[in-house]
């Protein structure tokens, strides 16, 4: 009797211990899968500006329209709005249709384009960071990414990603040895794992100004651009090459302009090297946020900029439309607008990550 008590309370204590996670060869092999959702889609949108000029006097209207992009999918087709434009190529490699329209006719303006969009979500399947560079092999293979993405950058009078600022350059530091690797997919992800712990997405639309990294370290919260260039600035103190996207955040039946950001880690991974990171996730999860938005460009994100690390790319990414009006009695309204005309989900699929802590669509 005594022996079949013993047995009892010795297998209850493995089973506590088992469900407990205390012991490994009780455990079971552990998937997560995301909810189904829409892996490829097909689009048209159409963005620019809307200008209206009244009044008396001459005027001039300056715009730059960047054309859009995906890294999987296709630009079916792309109609351009008004004929006044030349191409032109902005930040080494951006092409734009370009206005300058100077007048003293009242009349309203369409400066803009029409594009139908097919795309699929682009995914890093391997969380590991296998096939990736050191941060010293990219140093020693591509010099001159290092010295194009790992300097700050500023426009005129304010300094937006700055690696040098040494509060952002001690958390860095810090992040860096606990990650206990020179692996720059790793690290990287060590640091989205700080920005997502210590920061906030909030935006400010009484000051649709960007923030600086230097700010948004110390108020712990900000928009697309804010979290982007301070995400940037983490990643470019450790000598990791960084750069912002621009372009939209395309839904159903809306697109609002938005800000990303590509980290170079070589090793034929990603987009040539570079692999996407979406800083304004929303998730209370950050293994959440690694899973969805670390490594992965959805069909959500449309590209229209991308930054070649100089000031002047920072200049241009962060201006609209501009105008000068040389009569007082002279009025010009500019409106821009991101519509979205029709839009149909190809496939859907669920994020399945595997216990090696590979992902996949499903």
């Amino acid at each position: 009797m005594k022996k079949k008590i013993i047995t009892l309370v010795l297998i209850l204590i493995l089973l506590i211990l088992a469900l407990s996670g205390c012991l490994d060869f009780f455990s079971e092999n552990i998937t997560i899968t995301y909810e189904s959702h829409a892996t490829s889609v097909m689009y048209i949108i159409s963005y620019g500006y809307k200008v209206n000029c009244t009044g008396i006097g001459k005027y001039r209207i300056i715009y730059n329209c960047d054309l859009p992009e995906v890294i999987n999918g296709q630009i079916i087709d792309i109609f351009i709005h008004n004929s006044e434009y030349h191409d032109a190529l902005l930040a080494t490699w951006n092409n734009v249709k370009s206005w300058d329209i100077n007048s003293s006719l009242n009349t309203e303006y369409d400066l803009g384009i029409t594009a139908t969009v097919q795309v699929q979500s682009f995914i890093v399947s391997d969380l590991n960071g296998g096939n990736a560079l050191t941060i010293q092999e990219i140093k020693d293979q591509y010099p001159d990414l290092m010295a194009q993405y790992t300097k700050p950058q500023s426009n005129d009078t304010t300094v937006f990603v700055n690696p040098y600022d040494p509060n952002i350059a001690n958390i860095a530091s810090q992040v860096l040895n606990r990650a206990g690797t020179n692996n720059a997919f790793l690290v990287a992800k060590e640091l989205f794992k700080w920005l997502k712990q210590y920061t906030t997405y909030e935006t400010h639309f009484e000051n649709d100004v960007a923030q600086t990294a230097s700010y948004t370290l110390q108020c712990k919260k900000g928009d697309c651009d804010d979290l982007s260039f301070l995400y940037i600035s983490l990643c470019r103190s450790l000598e990791i090459p960084a750069r912002f996207i621009r372009g939209f955040l395309v839904e159903k039946n809306n697109a609002v302009r938005h800000a990303w950001v590509e980290v170079f880690v070589g090793g034929g991974l990603g987009n040539d090297g570079w692999i996407p990171v979406e800083c304004a996730g929303i998730s209370s999860s950050i293994e959440s946020e690694i899973h969805q938005n670390f490594g992965i460009e959805n069909v959500e994100h449309l590209r229209v900029f991308k930054d070649d690390g100089s000031n002047e790319s920072l200049n241009i990414s962060l201006l609209g439309l501009n105008y000068r009006m040389y009569n007082i009695n002279r009025k010009i309204d500019a409106n821009s607008y991101n519509d979205i005309i029709s839009y149909s989900v190809i496939k859907t699929q669920q994020l399945v990550i595997d216990e090696e802590d590979r992902r996949a669509y499903k």
